[in-house]
């Protein structure tokens, strides 16, 4: 089956105007937009037939044609990133499974996209599935120091047996009250910003209301579950990768260390 990776960007994100234009240092000192890096990151996938930039925003089209991606121009009216995905793909008359790789995930290892292209192709009964990593002592610290100053850091899951998602939330679940080190099992999952989606299950979405539930925690993924549609959640491993989304401007710091760590030029 064909796979089409969307990279959803805004320009007037409320917490961090211009983002996607944001310039990051890498490891050779030289600087690229969030835009460019989260391309590139989704350029790194296998198996993947088409990469595009969804957006409203003249600057960010004009970036992102400036170092050779291809853009589809969505809707303003667009109130997250699924949904800029769901007219990308109507756009491009797509009929084949859709990535949604976040434009703020410049660290995604690709082997998580390559994982959910992997659990779709091989269940048809699943229409959307989105990865989750074990966090370690220090990923969860910093979501935790992060609630603490006020700050929306990462967003955690919690799932049932079967992997079947019960709850997405921007607070850390679920509560346990204890200190984790270095080497214990943290039974937290970080929930990474990537989803996969059947063609069906991204056009149903673009039919639903948003719920309060969504509107709440500002989750585009809860709308599925509000609307009795499961979303499956896939385990994947880091491989001693570091991986942070760019959620605010203290992030910034954050990511380039990453960069330089891993010798992201």
């Amino acid at each position: 089956m064909s796979v089409l990776v969307v990279i959803p960007a805004r320009y007037a994100s409320s917490r961090y105007p211009g983002k996607p234009l944001v310039e990051l240092r890498g490891a050779g000192g030289g600087k690229k937009p969030l835009i460019r890096r989260s391309w590139e990151a989704a350029m790194a996938v296998s198996g993947v037939d088409r990469v595009v930039v969804a957006t409203d925003d003249a600057r960010i089209r004009d970036a992102a044609e400036g170092f050779g991606a291809e853009v589809v121009m969505t809707s303003p009216d667009c109130a997250n990133g699924t949904e800029r995905c769901a007219e990308a793909a109507a756009t491009l008359d797509w009929a084949g499974l859709v990535v949604n790789l976040q434009g703020d995930a410049p660290l995604t290892p690709p082997w998580f996209v390559e994982a959910l292209v992997a659990r779709l192709a091989a269940d048809d009964s699943i229409g959307m599935a989105t990865p989750v990593l074990r966090c370690d002592a220090e990923a969860l610290n910093g979501f935790l120091e992060d609630r603490r100053q006020g700050r929306v850091g990462g967003t955690t899951a919690v799932f049932a047996q079967d992997r079947r998602a019960l709850y997405f939330s921007k607070e850390v679940i679920p509560y346990t009250g204890k200190a984790y080190g270095p080497g214990d099992e943290v039974p937290v999952f970080h929930h990474v910003g990537v989803y996969a989606y059947r063609p069906a299950a991204l056009a149903a979405y673009t039919r639903w209301a948003p719920g309060p539930l969504e509107t709440l925690e500002g989750l585009e993924q809860l709308r599925f579950l509000e609307n009795g549609a499961p979303v499956l959640c896939v385990e994947v491993e880091a491989r001693g990768r570091a991986f942070w989304e760019l959620n605010n401007p203290e992030d910034v710091p954050r990511i380039e260390a990453k960069l330089v760590e891993m010798g992201v030029e």
